[in-house]
Parts: C-alpha cells; sequence; structure tokens
C-alpha cells in the first residue's frame, strides 16, 4: 500500500467559551486537516492548528510545507516503509512541527489500518480509556469560580487552571477555586511562561504554605529559562512540568539530565507527530520522568492521535486533552468516544475517524 495523494482543506469550529490564556485569547478552532489517500483508496487524516505564538507555524506555513515539501516527498513510500517515511518526512523541511504532525498522524492513522488494528494497539497499548483534565481560562476571580464549579457539575475530577498573568493574583483565583471545589478535585496550574523563576518560587510557596495542594505546576517559566525551571523545581514541593521547554528529543534529554523538572508534556505540535513523541517517551522511561500528553486548541482528529498514543505508552500517566470538549460541535464521523472527563479508545482500525466533511 503507497502513498497516493496528499490533501488540505481548513475546518473551523466555534468554540463553547473563549479561551483564554497568559498568552493569547481564541474564540474559533481554525486548523489545517490532512487527507492521505492510499493507493488501494484507504484514508488516513490529520490535524495541524496554526499557533504561531507557540511553535512559529500559520495556516499558510503549515499548507505550504506539506503540499511543497512534504508531499512531493513522500508520494508513492510504501507504507510497510514506515521507519523511512517518518526520516524523509523530518528531513525533507526544518522546523514545521506542526505540519510533519499532521501528516504523521495520518500516515499512523493508515498503517494502523493497514493492521486491521486501532492506533493505540499498533503502538503496544492496551488501555481502553483515559481520563483528561478539562481548562480554566484565565478570566476575573468569579467567572473562574463558577466555571470550575460547572466542570465539576459535568463529572471533570481534574481541573487545568491558566494564570500567568497577574502575579500575586493568580493565588487568589487557585485559592478560591480550591475553596469552591473542594479537596477531592485536582487542580493543575499553567502559568504559560508567565512568571519568572523567583515569582514562580513565591507563588507556588505561597500556595503549598496555606494548604493549597496542587497536582503539578505548568511551564511557571519562559520555555527558553532551563536554568529558570531547574531553580522552580529544586525550590518547591509541587511538581513542575516542562511544556514549551521540550520540543525535541534532545530538549527532553536536557530536561531529564538536568532534573530541570519533576515531569515533561508531550504534545504532537511540538513534537512534529507521533514517531518523535515515541523517542521522548523512551526518554523519560529511560529518566523514570512520568509524562503528560497535552494538545494545542485542537479538534477531535489532532486530539485523538494524542489519545491513542496516552493509551499506549505506560509513562504517560497524565492527559490535558480537552480539545473536543471545548468545542461547540464535533464534524467528524467515528473515532474515540469523548464522555465529559473520559476519552473511550476506538477498537476500529487506526484512529477511527471514518468521516470528514472538509473533504466531501
Amino acid at each position: 500500500m503507497r502513498i497516493e495523494r496528499i490533501e488540505t482543506a481548513e475546518v473551523h469550529i466555534p468554540l463553547r467559551t473563549p479561551f483564554k490564556t497568559a498568552l493569547r485569547t481564541v474564540e474559533t478552532v481554525n486548523d489545517i486537516i490532512v487527507k492521505i489517500t492510499a493507493s488501494d483508496g484507504t484514508v488516513g487524516y490529520g490535524e495541524a492548528p496554526p499557533t504561531a505564538v507557540i511553535t512559529g507555524d500559520t495556516k499558510g506555513s503549515i499548507r505550504c510545507a506539506i503540499e511543497e515539501f512534504i508531499g512531493p516527498s513522500l508520494q508513492g513510500m510504501d507504507l510497510e516503509d514506515l521507519d523511512g517515511i517518518m526520516k524523509k518526512l523530518h528531513g525533507c523541511i526544518l522546523k514545521n512541527t506542526s505540519a510533519k504532525a499532521a501528516v504523521d498522524m495520518a500516515v499512523y492513522d493508515l498503517f494502523a489500518k493497514s493492521c486491521g488494528k486501532p492506533l493505540y494497539q499498533v503502538l503496544g497499548g492496551h488501555k481502553k480509556e483515559i481520563e483528561t483534565d478539562l481548562t480554566i481560562s484565565v478570566n476575573d476571580v468569579d467567572e473562574m469560580v463558577r466555571d470550575s464549579v460547572k466542570a465539576v457539575e459535568q463529572g471533570f475530577g481534574i481541573l487545568k487552571i491558566k494564570v500567568g498573568k497577574e502575579g500575586l493574583k493568580d493565588m487568589e483565583r487557585i485559592k478560591a477555586i480550591r475553596e469552591a471545589v473542594g479537596p477531592d478535585i485536582r487542580i493543575r496550574i499553567d502559568a504559560n511562561q508567565g512568571w519568572t523563576a523567583k515569582q514562580a518560587v513565591r507563588i507556588i510557596t505561597a500556595m503549598e504554605d496555606q494548604g493549597i495542594e496542587m497536582d503539578l505546576v505548568e511551564q511557571p517559566v519562559p520555555a527558553h529559562d532551563f536554568q529558570g525551571m531547574k531553580y522552580v523545581t529544586a525550590h518547591v514541593y509541587t511538581p513542575i512540568l516542562a511544556d514549551e521547554s521540550v520540543f525535541s528529543l534532545e530538549d527532553a534529554i536536557h530536561i531529564c539530565q538536568e532534573r530541570a523538572a519533576d515531569l515533561i508534556n508531550i504534545k504532537l505540535m511540538k513534537t512534529g507527530g507521533i514517531y518523535q513523541a515515541l523517542k521522548i517517551c523512551g526518554v523519560a522511561e529511560s529518566y523514570g520522568v512520568e509524562c503528560m500528553t497535552g494538545c494545542m486548541l485542537e479538534s477531535k482528529i489532532a486530539v485523538s492521535a494524542a489519545a491513542h498514543l496516552s493509551a499506549a505508552k505506560g509513562i504517560i500517566t497524565r492527559a490535558d486533552l480537552d480539545g473536543p470538549s471545548l468545542c461547540k460541535t464535533d464534524p467528524y464521523e467515528g473515532g474515540p468516544v469523548y464522555d465529559g472527563p473520559v476519552i473511550r479508545m476506538n477498537q476500529t482500525p487506526g484512529l477511527g475517524i471514518t468521516g470528514v466533511p472538509v473533504f466531501g
């Protein structure tokens, strides 16, 4: 079975509420969808969000990378040569990790379909379901409390709270949410690079001193500040998760060797897809560093690929895969079932996605 055709299209899905972080505010998912057709007519799907503020990728750069570089390089290659395809994918153009991720997951979708198994099983996994958190955007304290209580009422037992815009005022947000949802709800804090190292230690320590228990704090300092990340990790009790600091295998090795963070967040748009993400999982396993899978503002296709990876690898112990829960509608057919906090893996081949309307 050979790669015959690679196509791209755009999808636009409104969010239930605006998505607000320390870096940006977004109201609609505007992503690039990839469709790869094999020589026997089988199709595989992938997706890439244009998250320029994090990955540097725009809609134009993603489509250009796929249509002018990646597509022509992979056309005609045999899916049995999965390793060769991935080497060609990552070697034909520099960076462009989101474009690579979209093509990567479509190739893996096709490969798993050729095996007649769900992707997570092809990757060696056995977990039939995983649990995700739900993101609470940065807003006024009262609104964040209301959103948190509503999420708990919907069955979510893990909340990811966006902070990082107002320093010590962030502590007020977390304290109010903790009081509102009670002690049994797990709270994750995502500063999105919004603090300095000393600010982070001050804020996290203050919350610890007040008995505010946190599951983790994600990317408290700027992505390039490895020493700052290491300083925070060494001076607080709460586990620190490296997100924007880990794009590549080399970044993951550096974080693990330096013990600069307690956990690593794997996002397919940063790594360039499943192929490189599996290598990061291998490094994390060797150092005993647990991982979380995360997503950008992605719809069901890309999040399903990350869910299959999560279900496949034991070193991935946490999931932040709430993208489909944030969307007003699900325009696709098939795939994993998103039931509140529970993602139930499809038992059909590949990612399980059978219909993508933008391709007709």
